[in-house]
C-alpha cells in the first residue's frame, strides 16, 4: 500500500513538473535575430551550461546562423545563474532568398531547471517553429553574396546625411577650441598669397580625411573579425581617453607658453617649418576628428548605422564624406579667401584669444576626466590627476631648459629628462585594469530617481504586463546624450508626464562596452548612442526618436497612448 502511495505521489510530482514547464519557453523573430525567452519559475534557476542551456536550428540553404548570445547572469559559487525571465539571442542572415525552400525556422531550445535548494530536474528540449517574415525576405532579396542590396538612392541619401552630419560636427563643444585655434592660424596667414591660404586649408582637410580613413580601416578590420563596433566606441577604452587627455592637457599648457615645441639644436628647421604651417594644419585636422567622435550629431547616427552594415567600399565612401563635411568651413575658406576679411586683424587680442582657448581646452580635459571617472572609478582618477601634475612638471622642464639660448647639450638633457619624467611617472601612477572596483558607478544607486537599469528581461516583463516602456540608451562621454537628458528627459515636466501615463523608464548605460546594448543599437540600425525607444502596448514594433530630441517629440509620443 505504501508503495502505491509513493508511486502515485511521484507520478503527480512528475505530472505537475511537466505542466509547470509547459510554457517555460517562447520564441519570436525580431529583425534579423531569433529571441528565445525562458520564464523560470520562482524558487528555481538555470545555470550557464551550454550542453543543457542552448538554442539551435536546422541548417537552411540560403540562411546562415550565428552562435547563441547569452546575457549577463549572476555568479553563485563560481557558476553563472539566471532567474525569472532570460532571453537568448541567435542572429541570422539571409544570403540568398532564392535557395530558401522552407517557410519557417525550427528552433530547439534546451534547458535544465534547478531548485534553489540544490536539486535539478532532468534536461528538457523544446521544439519550436517560427515563420520566416516576408519583410526579412524582401530586405535580403537578391543577396546571393554578402553585398548589401541597398538601392543607389539609399546610398546617396546616407552619403548626404553623413556630409551634413559632418558639417554639424563643427559646432560640437569639444571641437570648437581646435577650430578656433586653427582660425587664428588662418588669420596669421591673411597677408600671404591666395595659394598659401589654400594649401593651409587643404592640409587641414587632409588631416581630417586621413583620420577618417584610418577610422574606416579600423571599422572594416573589426567588422571582418566579428567585433561589435559603433561610433564613439574608442571612448569606452580608458587608454584611449587617457591618451587624448594627455594630448589636450599638454596642448593647453603650450597655449600659455609653458613650453614651445622645438627639437634641441633644430631652431633653424623649426623656423622654416613655421612659415608654411602645413604640418600644424594637418595635425589640427587630426585633433578635430579625435574630439568629434564621442557623440553623433543629428543625421550622422543613421548614416553611420547604415555604413556599418555595408561592404568596405561604401564604409570608406561615407566616412570620407563625413570628413569632407567636418572640413567644409576650411575648404570654403581655401577656395574663397576673401572670407578672411571678416576676421579682425592680427594684434595683441590674438594672445588673449589664444589663452582663452587654453582655458577651453582645460574644460575639454575636465570633460575627459569625467569620462574616465565612469570608466575607472574615483580612486584611480586621483592617480590620473597626480600624473597630470607630474606631466605639467615635465612640460615645464622642457619649456624652461630646452630653449634656444641654452647649449645643444643642455637642450638634449632637458628633453630627455622631461620624457623620462612623463613616461616613467605614467608607469608608476596609471593602472586601468578592471578589477570591479568601479562597478558601483553603474548600479541602481547612481540612477536618477524614477529610472531603472535597462535589461532585456525587464523590457519583456513590462511588455507582457501591457505597460508602456521608454528606453534611454546613452553614455557619460556622449555630449548629445547628456544634453538631451538635461534639457528634455530629466526635466520635471517630462518625468511627471511619464509617471502620469504609467510609463516605465529604463536607462541603458553604454559608457563601458556593453554587448547587450550593442546588439540593441545594431538591431535599430544605430552605430552609437544616443538611441531612444518607446514601446506602446499593442504595437509589435517600438517608436524611435532621432539623436537630438525635444519635449514636443516626447509629448507627441505620449499622445499615442490615448488612441
Amino acid at each position: 500500500m505504501n508503495k502505491r502511495i509513493l508511486l502515485t505521489v511521484a507520478f503527480l510530482i512528475i505530472a505537475l513538473t511537466i505542466f509547470a514547464q509547459d510554457k517555460v519557453v517562447s520564441a519570436k523573430i525580431v529583425g534579423s535575430q531569433i529571441e528565445v525567452t525562458y520564464k523560470i519559475p520562482k524558487g528555481m534557476h538555470q545555470s550557464l551550461q551550454k550542453e543543457f542551456f542552448f538554442i539551435e536550428t536546422d541548417k537552411i540553404d540560403g540562411i546562415t546562423f550565428e552562435t547563441t548570445i547569452y546575457p549577463d547572469g549572476k555568479k553563485h559559487d563560481g557558476i553563472i545563474e539566471y532567474k525569472e525571465n532570460v532571453i537568448l539571442l541567435k542572429k541570422f542572415k539571409i544570403i540568398n532568398v532564392d535557395k530558401i525552400k522552407e517557410k519557417s525556422i525550427k528552433i530547439y531550445a534546451g534547458y535544465q531547471l534547478c531548485h534553489d535548494s540544490g536539486s535539478c530536474l532532468f534536461p528538457e528540449e523544446i521544439e519550436l517553429s517560427l515563420a520566416i517574415p516576408k519583410s526579412i525576405e524582401a530586405t535580403n532579396n537578391n543577396s546571393s553574396t554578402e553585398k548589401n542590396t541597398s538601392s543607389a538612392m539609399d546610398i546617396i541619401k546616407f552619403i548626404l546625411m553623413g556630409l551634413v552630419g559632418g558639417i554639424i560636427l563643427n559646432v560640437m563643444p569639444c571641437v570648437l577650441p581646435v577650430l578656433s585655434i586653427k582660425a587664428m592660424s588662418i588669420v596669421k596667414q591673411s597677408h600671404q598669397d591666395r595659394t598659401q591660404i589654400f594649401r593651409s586649408s587643404m592640409a587641414y582637410t587632409a588631416g581630417i580625411i586621413f583620420s577618417f580613413l584610418v577610422m574606416a580601416t579600423i571599422i572594416v578590420i573589426l567588422k571582418m573579425s566579428g567585433e561589435m563596433v559603433g561610433w564613439g566606441f574608442q571612448f569606452q577604452s580608458p587608454g584611449f581617453v587617457m591618451g587624448l587627455l594627455v594630448v589636450i592637457f599638454v596642448f593647453a599648457l603650450s597655449l600659455f607658453d609653458v613650453f614651445i615645441i622645438r627639437a634641441p639644436g633644430m631652431s633653424a628647421a623649426t623656423k622654416a617649418s613655421s612659415k608654411g604651417g602645413l604640418s600644424g594644419s594637418f595635425l589640427s585636422g587630426i585633433f578635430a576628428v579625435l574630439l568629434a567622435t564621442p557623440c553623433t550629431a543629428p543625421l550622422l547616427g543613421a548614416a553611420l548605422g547604415f555604413a556599418f552594415s555595408q561592404p568596405p567600399l561604401i564604409i570608406y565612401t561615407i566616412f570620407i564624406f563625413i570628413g569632407i563635411g567636418l572640413a567644409f568651413p576650411f575648404i570654403l575658406l581655401g577656395i574663397w579667401p576673401k572670407a578672411i576679411k571678416a576676421i579682425p586683424r592680427p594684434g595683441e587680442w590674438m594672445n588673449i584669444f589664444k589663452e582663452l582657448m587654453g582655458f577651453l581646452l582645460f574644460l575639454t580635459a575636465l570633460y575627459l576626466l569625467r569620462s574616465l571617472y565612469f570608466l575607472i572609478g574615483g580612486e584611480k582618477l586621483i592617480n590620473v590627476l597626480l600624473y597630470l601634475i607630474i606631466l605639467g612638471l615635465a612640460a615645464w622642464v622642457y619649456g624652461r631648459f630646452a630653449r634656444p639660448e641654452f647649449s645643444s647639450k643642455k637642450q638634449w638633457i632637458a628633453t630627455i629628462l622631461a620624457v623620462l619624467i612623463a613616461v616613467g611617472s605614467a608607469f608608476l601612477t596609471l593602472n586601468f585594469e578592471d578589477n570591479g572596483e568601479n562597478s558601483a558607478l553603474n548600479s541602481q544607486d547612481h540612477l536618477r530617481t524614477g529610472w531603472q537599469n535597462f535589461s532585456p528581461e525587464l523590457v519583456e516583463k513590462y511588455r507582457s504586463e501591457n505597460k508602456p516602456v521608454f528606453i534611454d540608451f546613452g553614455a557619460e562621454w556622449c555630449l548629445t546624450c547628456k544634453t538631451n537628458e538635461v534639457a528634455v528627459l530629466f526635466t520635471e515636466d517630462i518625468e511627471t508626464a511619464f509617471h502620469k501615463k504609467g510609463v516605465e523608464m529604463l536607462k541603458g548605460d553604454n559608457t563601458k562596452r556593453n554587448k547587450i546594448i550593442g546588439e540593441w543599437l545594431k538591431r535599430f540600425d544605430r552605430a552609437g548612442v544616443p538611441l531612444y525607444i518607446f514601446y506602446i502596448p499593442g504595437q509589435t514594433e517600438p517608436e524611435t526618436l532621432p539623436e537630438l530630441i525635444t519635449k514636443d517629440m516626447v509629448y507627441n509620443l505620449l499622445k499615442k497612448l490615448d488612441k
